[in-house]
């Protein structure tokens, strides 16, 4: 009897573990709750010795060693000490005697920010503000020596002298909405992914920076609206498709003679990157035309107030060069590493400040980043798609090209972060149903120790009965690729049934959404939609990365176009699955993703029942120049390019249910674009749905904004698919 008793309360305790592991998702659990939050690294700083490295934590500042981060080897800095001053983020001066801690960090735009910055005394633990203004410094910086810190305040590029405490003003005409010094514009930051544009020389003698006179460029307006009587209008400049950019100079200050000397860039339009050799009178600078199909790349040699300048290297492409920051001086200093296209993929090559070239690395695979060189082993360490576009992995190759290897050890998302001197690297893994692993290596691969392994994260998952993501290939519409994509089927998937089908894309240029690596609370949206019963794809269609030039560069001058035949073409073959009920088939997309949502919606009305578009481009006039002149050019030089790949101007095709998504304070993707289509929608007298989330931007979140929003998007797709 006893016996029989202990078995029954195994058989419900086993009863009830199963149970257990049928945990609902809910998006309240994905978006507003801590359930599905991993663990990770933050703010990873190597340190002089190559041996240590630090660490943000809890408001301290922890040492460890690379080789055992079992215990941490010291605190370096306690926040609460420190007049309780909460580190939002810290940089080393070039002894490690002192620290910049930025706090009170407020957010500008998608990369700028502004902050109050202190500098603190490591020994004594004691700190001063660096500026006794209010908190808006950016950018702050130390001097190669670490005796100084330059810094841009109201425009203007400043320098702290930290022994004697006076500041001196570099320049003095920064104006809003008119003149910047030192930062970059809003199309800059965005497009060219850079907000610091000034740049110490290697022994601090002198600093080279970008002048940006804004007073062409045209001005946009937003309203913010908040509890007083009037909305609050914010007025930037922001350069649209063919409209007038900043006029640009660039500048050397000597601090010495307190003087700046204006240097002669030519007549390309774009500074895209600039930085010292590591002669400390000499700066390498790029320039890009306005077309962006000719980056030229200049030496400026800086003595005695005079500039000489030089033409060593030209990258010129049929349709568009990319800007990278793969820019590497070898120790020799008479050459540098850089990644171009121009065999058909993404490359390592080495530059000789002489204009010679000679290619690194070779194959039908792309380069993605290149991470370091071990100069005096001659070994360049760099990230590639060599496995397949989903995938990215660590290699190493001797700088004549010789001795390829492949590091890393498992198969997915890897990426690296060097120690100085480049002895080992900490790996930031992940897999398309794997969170984040984090390890450190020796530089030839080799596993020294794991930092985060995110296994209670796993135990987590494993109670809500996730599908697997898994990876296939469709069609493209010309027959000629077979196009990467996932799917995530229903848990209980059955064969004999008939499935709805949700595609969830984006297809622009810089992006792929089908990554074996992990994707966080967009990965569990998928699986609630999954458990509701729908199959979740998403497919990287012609324009997307790391399957060469060809394929990428394919939709030039047609944005749009080919991506949307792709979609069309890869949902038709979907339809033809036995499982796959051929009526029900939806689609959603973010920014580009929302852009071909709604062309999908219209171009493809036959096939697409439902689609959410969320801060969609609908007519890429209204987008900034940079980024849509590199793709179509002017709208003047290709009107019909604009128009033709308008959803616009095809919103009379429109069958199927529609949702339109965006906030009223974007700045990248302005609100412009969802009220230009509700427009034309109701010029046809189409029916759809829109929500305007007031004062969000682009990236539509802040306290339950995402909740929101993805509630809305289940709603909306369980009713209309």
């Amino acid at each position: 009897m006893k016996h029989l008793i202990l078995l029954s309360l195994a058989t419900i305790t086993i009863l009830s573990n199963g149970f257990s592991q049928q945990k609902e998702l809910s998006n309240e659990l994905i978006w507003s709750s801590s359930e599905f939050s991993g663990d990770y690294v933050y703010s990873v700083r190597s340190m002089n010795d190559g041996e240590h490295f630090s660490t943000l934590e809890e408001n301290k500042i922890i040492k460890y060693n690379y080789k055992d981060f079992s215990k941490p080897v010291a605190t370096i800095i306690d926040g609460a000490i420190l007049k309780g001053i909460e580190i939002g983020d810290y940089f080393f001066n070039a002894d490690e005697s002192k620290l910049l801690i930025a706090t009170e960090i407020k957010s500008i735009y998608r990369r700028s920010f502004t902050a109050k910055y202190y500098v603190v005394d490591i020994a004594s633990k004691t700190s001063e503000a660096l500026y006794d203004k209010e908190a808006k410094e950016m950018l702050a910086e130390f001097s190669p020596d670490g005796s100084k810190v330059a810094f841009v305040y109201d425009n203007d590029i400043l320098i702290k002298d930290l022994a004697s405490g006076t500041i001196k003003e570099v320049t003095t005409d920064g104006e809003m909405n008119k003149i910047i010094n030192g930062s970059t514009d809003w199309v800059y930051e965005e497009e060219f992914s850079i907000t610091k544009a000034f740049e110490w020389s290697p022994e601090g003698t002198k600093i080279a920076y970008l002048k940006f006179n804004e007073s062409k460029v045209q001005e946009f307006t937003m309203n913010y609206y908040t509890n007083d009587l009037y909305p609050k209008p914010y007025t930037f400049r922001y350069p649209k498709a063919g409209e007038d950019n900043s006029e640009l100079s660039l500048h050397i200050y000597e601090l010495k003679s307190a003087k700046s000397v204006k240097v002669e860039h030519g007549e390309h339009e774009y500074i895209p990157r600039m930085k010292w050799t590591r002669n400390d009178n000499q700066l390498v600078y790029l320039t890009l035309n306005r077309h962006q199909n000719e980056l030229v790349y200049n030496t400026v040699t800086y003595k005695e107030g005079a500039t000489q300048i030089k033409e060593i290297h030209k990258d010129v492409s049929k349709t568009y060069v990319e800007i990278d920051d793969n820019l590497i001086f070898l120790k020799d200093g008479k050459s540098f590493l850089r990644t171009s296209e121009k065999d058909g993929y993404n490359h390592i090559y080495r530059v000789g400040l002489d204009g010679s070239v000679n290619q690194i690395t070779k194959g039908n695979w792309d380069v993605v980043e290149l991470k370091g060189v071990n100069n005096e082993k001659g070994i360049v360490y760099y990230v590639s798609a060599e496995q397949g576009a989903i995938y990215k992995d660590l290699y190493s190759v001797k700088i004549d090209g010789s001795g390829k290897t492949k590091l890393s050890g498992l198969k997915g998302t890897n990426d690296a972060s060097f120690s100085t001197g480049m002895k080992y690297y900490i790996n930031y893994y992940s897999n398309a149903n794997a969170p984040s692993r984090i390890s450190v290596h020796n530089a030839k691969g080799k596993e020294i120790d794991v930092l985060v392994d995110n296994e209670d994260l796993k135990k987590r998952l494993s109670n809500y009965n996730l599908a697997k993501k898994e990876f296939i290939t469709l069609k493209d519409a010309s027959g000629k690729y077979d196009l990467n994509a996932f799917i995530v089927k229903p848990p209980n998937f059955d064969a004999a049934k008939k499935y709805p089908v949700y595609f969830n894309i984006y297809n622009g240029p810089g992006h792929n959404t089908v990554t074996d690596s992990w994707a966080g609370s967009n990965f569990l949206y998928h699986q609630l939609l999954a458990q509701k019963g729908y199959i979740v794809i998403s497919v990287d269609t012609r324009g997307t990365m790391f399957r060469g030039a060809e394929f990428k560069k394919s939709t030039y001058l047609q944005l749009g176009k080919y991506e949307t035949e792709d979609m069309i073409a890869a949902a038709k073959e979907v339809q033809k699955w036995d499982f796959v009920d051929p009526e029900r088939i939806g689609i959603m997309g973010w920014s580009y993703g929302g852009y071909m949502t709604s062309l999908c919606m219209t171009k493809g009305a036959d096939v697409f029942k439902m689609g959410i578009a969320v801060a969609p481009v609908t007519n890429w006039k209204w987008y900034d120049n940079i980024y849509t002149e590199r793709f179509m050019r002017t709208p003047k030089e290709n009107n019909d390019g604009y128009e033709d790949n308008s959803p616009i101007n095809h919103v009379e095709k429109m069958k199927g249910k529609y949702l339109i998504v965006h906030g009223s304070g974007d700045d990248n993707v302005h609100v412009q674009n969802t009220m230009e289509m509700v427009d034309a929608l109701v010029k046809e007298n189409k029916d759809f749905e829109m929500f305007i989330y007031t004062n969000k931007n682009h990236g539509i979140y802040g306290g339950y904004t995402r909740l929101h929003l993805f509630n809305k998007m289940l709603t909306f797709t369980l009713e209309n698919l």
